[in-house]
C-alpha cells in the first residue's frame, strides 16, 4: 500500500480504496505516511519475534514501520 501511495496518482488512490474501504485511512497513508518513504525503495516493516502465545502456541511478532 505504501508503494502504491509513493506513486500519488488517482489510479493509485482507486486501487488502494479497493483494498482499504475507509477514506480518513486512505487520505492519511497518501498525506502522511507516504511522503516519510519517499526516499526508500523497499523494506518499509521490521518483525521482532515474540515466541509463541500462550494458550494455542502461535508464533507472535512485533510489526514497526521502520
Amino acid at each position: 500500500m505504501i508503494t502504491l501511495a509513493k506513486r500519488g496518482d488517482l489510479h493509485a488512490r482507486r486501487q488502494v480504496l479497493a483494498f482499504i474501504t475507509e477514506e480518513e485511512v486512505v487520505a492519511k497513508l497518501f498525506s502522511e505516511v507516504a511522503p516519510k518513504y519517499a526516499e526508500r525503495n523497499g523494506g518499509y516493516t521490521r518483525l521482532i519475534k515474540m515466541g509463541p502465545r500462550r494458550g494455542d502456541a502461535a508464533e507472535m511478532v512485533i510489526l514497526e514501520l521502520v
